[in-house]
């Protein structure tokens, strides 16, 4: 659309030059001229390929300072170089607008599995960390029954006693030690007396 704008404006600039000369008496060897001088400029436009007017366009562009304040300016391109994963646009959707509970089992179950010990951490009673535990277990292996594609499941199961035992030696690492109860000063009679038998 835009080249044919430019095209009809050039035909109108050109009609205008040609009535401009017939106004001044001009006649048919300076018509010649002038139509050999643009049949020329229009020979030299289709010459210049398309390669020298990106290139072009390019130069122009750096020089207004188009990329100037582009996002990766200066700094690598996220995931340039690591493998290609068919769910790429998933995973960065799921990131980008921080969704929670949005997203195939495996990905969802590996987040979980990376946060888990943080979770069973915020429990009171060993009851509560073996129910955690058990579901999550219970939910990986749904999810590798599962056979409605998507990325494989990789998340392994926990084993509950072990992750039991672990949770225990956080927990008394973490609390703090009891202070040892102070003995009772021990005041003389003549102290108790002074002071009013406290």
């Amino acid at each position: 659309m835009n080249a044919e704008n430019n095209a009809f404006r050039r035909k109108l600039e050109r009609g205008a030059e040609l009535r401009a000369v017939r106004s001044w008496g001009g006649n048919a060897e300076e018509d010649a001229e002038l139509e050999a001088a643009d049949a020329e400029e229009r020979e030299k436009r289709r010459k210049v390929d398309d390669a020298a007017r990106v290139e072009y366009l390019i130069r122009d562009a750096m020089n207004q300072g188009k990329f100037d304040n582009l996002k990766y300016a200066g700094k690598p391109i996220p995931g340039l170089g690591e493998h290609y994963d068919p769910d790429w646009w998933v995973k960065g959707l799921i990131q980008r607008e921080r969704l929670s509970g949005v997203g195939p089992p495996a990905i969802l179950l590996r987040i979980e599995d990376a946060e888990l010990d943080t979770k069973l951490d915020q429990q009171y009673t060993e009851k509560q960390v073996r129910d955690i535990l058990e579901d999550f277990n219970k939910r990986v292996v749904e999810a590798r029954r599962q056979l409605q594609g998507g990325p494989p499941v990789i998340t392994k199961l926990r084993d509950v006693d072990a992750e039991l035992e672990r949770w225990h030696e956080r927990r008394t690492a973490a609390s703090p030690p009891e202070p040892e109860p102070e003995e009772p000063i021990k005041r003389t009679w003549w102290q108790r007396l002074w002071n009013g038998f406290g």
